[in-house]
């Protein structure tokens, strides 16, 4: 404890990994102090919580005034390859925080059969994922079963392509066109609506972090084949759709096959 209250490099903008690795520790410490300990460890968490706070609001004003990428990729210099897996770690809790203005209504319809449960895709991938494709103005990325519109929104401040995310939820669509908003994105929108039923030939990327399962996920990836008759078009999936996508004929990849980590499909 005392070690932290006296750690000025903790203050760093920099050090926003160990900020909320401390306070993480601080909340689950803070239960079982002593008063006294207990007055020091509020003092600190209220200390770095600010600080926290003004680091996310560095980080929107960056991207508001069009320095969003050069921000956003500083967090991640020097850390390499996204790790596999699933799981998520302190810049998903960072960039959530960054994207988001508010959270979603909490009035959330329930899931048509064949449909999967939202999780928002592990930030590490969604970075890797965009350095990977290399975006240009000429591209246009579409997010099938966008959520909260992460991806879209990375793709907005990352790189100059076109992103739009189809969301059934119109809870979640109105929260990403918030989140748009609130950080004067261009080039990035938002559309309510069955993916099965909406107008997919403007993309040259489609993303799908298992949106959906079987007769429905068969059903979207026919609708893809016939996309790639017109244009070739590359498709990067997360999740236990991989191993169904990998089995599509027209679709090549030189990548593993695996569900937790990200695989890039290109059209033959």
């Amino acid at each position: 404890m005392r070690h932290w209250t006296a750690d000025a490099a903790l203050r760093a903008p920099d050090q926003w990994r160990r900020r909320g690795d401390v306070l993480d520790r601080l909340e689950a410490s803070g239960f079982q102090a002593e008063a006294g300990l207990s007055r020091q460890t509020g003092a600190l968490r209220e200390e770095l919580e600010a600080i926290h706070r003004d680091f996310c609001a560095m980080l929107r004003g960056a991207i508001r005034q069009g320095r969003g990428a050069e921000a956003l990729t500083a967090l991640t210099a020097g850390q390499g390859d996204a790790p596999d897996g699933d799981g998520y770690d302190a810049l998903d809790a960072l960039l959530a925080e960054v994207l988001a203005p508010d959270a979603p209504s909490t009035d959330i319809g329930g899931l048509l059969p064949d449909m999967v449960f939202y999780q928002p895709t592990p930030a590490r991938h969604l970075l890797a994922l965009l350095r990977r494709l290399d975006l240009r103005e000429s591209d246009v990325l579409i997010d099938l079963g966008s959520g909260l519109g992460h991806l879209p929104l990375l793709t907005a401040i990352l790189t100059p392509a076109q992103a739009v995310g189809i969301e059934i939820e119109p809870a979640y669509v109105a929260s990403a066109r918030r989140s748009a908003d609130a950080l004067a994105l261009e080039h990035v929108r938002f559309v309510a609506g069955d993916a099965r039923t909406i107008d997919l030939s403007a993309a040259s990327v489609y993303y799908l972090y298992s949106p959906f399962s079987g007769a429905m996920l068969a059903g979207m990836l026919a609708i893809l084949e016939r996309q790639a008759r017109m244009r070739p078009l590359r498709i990067a999936t997360l999740g236990p759709c991989t191993i169904e996508t990998a089995t599509a004929p027209w679709l090549r990849t030189g990548d593993a096959i695996r569900p937790d980590a990200p695989v890039l499909f290109h059209s033959r």
